[in-house]
């Protein structure tokens, strides 16, 4: 599995290396695993900018 991207597993909510998951639950792809990992907290941190951006618009 060496050289396969990382991607996030919504549903296992880990990082899993190669397209192991199915797609709709799946994150990525991740350059490594800490990158996999911090895709959820990522993901929520853009939300929330831009629900406030909706707010002040």
């Amino acid at each position: 599995m060496s050289g396969e991207k990382w991607y996030y597993d919504t549903e296992k909510g880990q990082a899993v290396q190669g397209k192991v998951t199915n797609w709709d639950t799946r994150m990525g792809p991740y350059g490594s695993r800490a990158e996999a990992e911090a895709a959820l907290g990522r993901a929520r941190a853009r939300n929330e900018e831009w629900d406030a951006q909706d707010e002040h618009d």
